[in-house]
């Protein structure tokens, strides 16, 4: 009898457990950050008004916005995974900086560098992805690949939430800030071992100049294809509120009446919902227009109806209607990701992105409004009926 030799996996499927494998690193790492849930707590013990955070928040938002589109454009001219690595030394800096001379000024050039950091790597680490699966034949895998990759980056959120509280009663801010400053670092050692394939600009090239042309030839697109145009409208559509929203859970959950000890248990079980919706992409990606608008309307509904609720309960339906938003959100990175070009994707990518900023930033002000008069969670509730609005459009323009 003669044996078969085992059979070694072939070039696709070693080279697309390669890129996930160090994504899914990649992921964890750059969200296991254990500044993550007490950087506020930082700021108020240093002294800082509300005001004077809030304005932080602004700054971190704006220099995203600015830098967000010639990022993107850079990435499609030089290498993306060197600004794949180069973005969390940034961040390293920042978080130093924080920890060592804890001050508005340090405290202003930590998110500003963090800010760089964002716009450097949003847009570049989905083109890569994209491009590298659709290299390996493999790019109708990219919803499943990414929505798992944002699912480990919330497991590393929660152990980060989890690690926070032991470190910071053993060693204070500082030692938080060491650790969040190793996880930066490590994340920018995983980056390096991300696969690119794609050629950069030519030694001597004029890098200015490529960036630019890339930049005018990716906004000439978006004008003359109308589906392009469609899928970079739903990406702020879907990811905006929610993605503020969230910086205001804390105050929903504590509004419920709980001990401010359960508080942070409370905020576990949000994060628990989109970790979900992240792993379900995979068996959601077939939906059309009409089915991602019934996900955002049940999603908006439990939005506005648990956090009315104003108890417990109610926050684990504003953990479902979270889980609905992500999946969503995946789904129409997904869509954006199919209808552009590769020699712009990290372009146009980051130009969905500054409209997501964008409009997060008109969500934190009408909230600021709307939070002045109301209970928090009537401020959630009234952010719903965007969802609604945008599941309305879609449903009606499925056959689009």
């Amino acid at each position: 009898m003669t044996l078969s030799p085992t059979r070694a996996p072939d070039a696709r499927t070693s080279g697309v457990r390669r890129l996930t494998a160090t994504l899914y690193g990649y992921a964890f790492l750059d969200d296991f950050v254990l500044l993550y849930p007490v950087y506020a707590l930082l700021f108020s013990d240093a002294g800082l008004s509300i005001w004077q955070i809030s304005s932080l928040f602004a700054l971190w938002s704006l220099t995203g916005i600015l830098l967000e589109v010639p990022s993107g454009a850079w990435a499609d001219t030089v290498s993306r995974r060197l600004l794949l690595w180069l973005g969390p030394l940034l961040t390293a800096a920042g978080f130093a900086l924080w920890v060592a001379v804890p001050s508005y000024g340090a405290f202003a050039a930590g998110f500003v560098l963090w800010g760089v950091r964002g716009a450097l790597g949003s847009g570049a680490l989905e083109a890569l992805v994209y491009d590298e699966l659709d290299r390996l034949g493999a790019a109708d895998r990219y919803a499943r690949v990414i929505g798992r990759a944002r699912a480990v980056g919330m497991v590393g959120v929660m152990a980060a939430m989890g690690l926070a509280g032991p470190v910071l009663d053993l060693g204070g801010y500082p030692a938080v800030g060491a650790a969040s400053v190793l996880a930066c670092v490590l994340t920018s050692l995983v980056a390096v071992r991300l696969p690119e394939h794609r050629k950069a600009a030519a030694p001597g090239t004029d890098t200015a100049a490529s960036t630019l042309t890339t930049l005018r030839c990716g906004l000439a697109e978006v004008r003359r294809d109308r589906s392009v145009r469609g899928a970079m409208l739903l990406v702020p559509a879907v990811g905006a509120v929610w993605g503020a929203l969230d910086e205001y859970t804390p105050l929903l959950v504590r509004d419920t009446g709980v001990a401010e000890g359960t508080v942070p248990y409370l905020l576990l079980v949000v994060w628990v919902g989109p970790a979900i919706g992240s792993l379900l992409t995979g068996a959601a990606e077939r939906l059309g227009r009409a089915g991602l608008g019934v996900v955002l309307a049940g999603s908006a509904t439990a939005l506005a109806v648990g956090a009315l609720m104003g108890t417990p309960v109610g926050i684990g339906l504003v953990a479902v209607a979270f889980g609905g938003f992500q999946l969503a959100d995946v789904l129409a990175d997904a869509r954006l990701q199919d209808r552009i070009e590769g020699a712009r994707r990290a372009t146009l990518t980051s130009v969905a992105s500054m409209g997501t900023e964008a409009a997060t930033v008109a969500v934190f002000a009408a909230y600021a409004v709307i939070g002045a008069s109301a209970a928090h969670g009537v401020a959630f509730a009234v952010f719903a009926v965007p969802y609604l609005v945008t599941a309305t459009v879609l449903v009606v323009r499925r056959g689009a």
